[in-house]
């Protein structure tokens, strides 16, 4: 039977994040099965078209850039309910969100009395401390704002992790994208079990890409393997890395260009993303006399997939905040190894398949990119050949998650 499912986000899908990416291929992989899905979310801050699957509540700016927030209140839940109003009834709500689209959603799963999936994708607990100034402060105001919009009994939350713990004893499941971050979940009491259920990579795009057949990449750059998920050794004269991600403190990419300059490797590298930290980044790499740094900006999805296949290396930078590490797994499934900073996104990538760094600081990062170029030149290193990257499509992924839907609505029918 087919289902009418609500997504609460805390950000637009059209905006940048593994997150986003990750709603619009669940939205799409759930409607190719014939399923219905309307994401709720803050209004994008620029002008655009309206879509009919996405309800956009009245929101105010979350930072200079493209980010944006609502509150829920009578106001809020007043449009949700109208637009919900103009569509088939809701048979289940999945949260994919930490903080207003969080209480959002369980608001109207409590008065609609609907089964909940919460997928976590944020290491809320990480992600505060690194971009908060009084981050104790910031999570107690959380945990009162939370108490007093969920109705909750006892003391607010004072950690991150009970903060999300009173988010998921309302939920009839919790998944996460990687066994690393669903086993810290259950080491910090957040849930039990927790499911793991990944971000996955577009079967469409990822299948062209495998087989070759995207124009700009076999005429416009030299493709790197016919293999489907490995590459063939081969000599580089100059090693293409690619970094992407918001640029923000947590993501480390001022580190990493300071790895760079201290490594004095020769390497094309390509920074795609955005964000608050841009003037420094560009600071620092007009100071890198060897390496050539070209900041690309945000680009669509197919282009960041086709980049990732045509990099050498995949730079990934953060340490303990990452829930997947999202474009590791995308680049390895495309035949693109990795230079790891957080060893623990390695635990659900094959052995040897990525470079690890030796120490979490600039210059344990520096000595990766040495060992990396060098190795990248003379075509040997990780390999990423024992890697099934039909194991990361999409379509695997939306059948687990529907397993859940399944098992959710099942609980509340007993319940009921």
């Amino acid at each position: 039977m087919p289902l009418h499912v609500a997504i609460f986000i805390d950000q637009h899908s059209e905006t940048l994040g593994g997150m986003q990416t990750s709603v619009r291929l669940q939205k799409k992989f759930l409607e190719r099965l014939g399923h219905r899905v309307t994401l709720v979310s803050p209004a994008l801050r620029h002008r655009h078209d309206a879509d009919p699957d996405v309800i956009e509540l009245p929101s105010i700016p979350a930072g200079p850039g493209e980010y944006a927030m609502f509150v829920p209140n009578v106001f809020t839940r007043a449009v949700l309910d109208r637009e919900l109003s103009k569509r088939p009834p809701l048979d289940l709500i999945h949260i994919q969100g930490d903080f207003w689209a969080a209480i959002a959603g369980y608001q109207l799963a409590d008065r609609r009395r609907l089964p909940v999936v919460h997928t976590m994708h944020n290491n809320v607990h990480v992600g505060i401390e690194a971009t908060m100034p009084v981050p104790k402060v910031v999570v107690r105001g959380l945990g009162e704002w939370q108490k007093r919009s969920l109705g909750l009994r006892g003391p607010a939350a004072s950690t991150a992790w009970e903060f999300l713990g009173n988010f998921a004893q309302r939920a009839n499941a919790v998944t996460a994208p990687s066994s690393h971050f669903a086993q810290l979940l259950e080491d910090e009491q957040v849930f039990q079990p927790v499911r793991v259920v990944s971000n996955g990579l577009d079967d469409d795009i990822a299948t062209e890409l495998l087989s070759g057949a995207s124009s700009q990449a076999s005429t416009t750059f030299p493709t790197s393997s016919n293999c489907v998920g490995s590459r063939e050794a081969e000599k580089h004269a100059r090693p293409r890395l690619a970094w992407t991600g918001r640029f923000s403190q947590e993501k480390r990419l001022l580190p990493f260009l300071e790895a760079v300059k201290l490594s004095g490797i020769d390497a094309d590298i390509h920074i795609f993303g955005g964000g608050a930290l841009q003037k420094q980044a560009e600071a620092i790499a007009g100071s890198i006399t060897k390496a050539t740094v070209h900041f690309r900006g945000s680009v669509p999805y197919p282009t960041m997939l086709r980049e990732l296949q045509l990099a050498d290396a995949l730079v990934q930078t953060s340490i303990g905040f990452e829930s997947q590490g999202m474009t590791v797994f995308e680049a390895a499934a495309l035949g693109t190894p990795s230079i790891l900073a957080d060893h623990r996104i390695a635990a659900d990538l094959p052995e040897g398949s990525m470079w690890l760094t030796t120490s979490d600081d600039v210059a344990g990062l520096a000595h990766a990119l040495e060992t990396a170029t060098a190795d990248i030149r003379n075509g040997s290193g990780p390999s990423t050949a024992a890697y099934d990257p039909t194991s990361f499509f999409q379509s695997a992924k939306t059948e687990l998650m529907l397993e859940l839907y399944r098992e959710a609505l099942g609980q509340r029918a007993c319940t009921s």
